[in-house]
């Protein structure tokens, strides 16, 4: 049996960027996407701690020590540039790989790892 479970995190980001007019996902800084083992094009779990707005999306590598989280297209709508988010991943594992499992979960400081 497969389980669903988190993967890693990147808890409380800023919101430097939205940008309705792009084709639709999130730009993240190249340096937290090392930091949470997150890769571009991996779908991604958002939750907006200001307005409690929740979506899924797919990531889009940002250029790296910019701090950058853009959020584009539709999404753009969900955030206002200075809003606190937590991006979250998610994996399926065997269910005894899971109990044994570790996410990786990054708590960055200024959009910095």
């Amino acid at each position: 049996m497969l389980i669903e479970v988190l993967k890693s995190k990147l808890h409380c980001v800023t919101v430097t960027e939205a940008n309705l007019n792009y084709m639709g996902s999130i730009t993240i800084d190249e340096d937290l996407m090392d930091a949470a083992g997150i890769i571009a094009g991996e779908k991604v779990q958002v939750v907006n701690n200001n307005n409690g707005e929740r979506f899924e999306t797919y990531v889009i590598r940002g250029e790296r020590g910019t701090g950058c989280i853009c959020l584009n297209g539709a999404a753009a709508r969900k955030v206002v540039v200075g809003d606190t988010i937590i991006i979250i991943s998610y994996a399926l594992m065997d269910f005894e790989e899971a109990r044994n499992f570790q996410p990786r979960v990054v708590f960055p400081k200024n959009n910095r790892p």
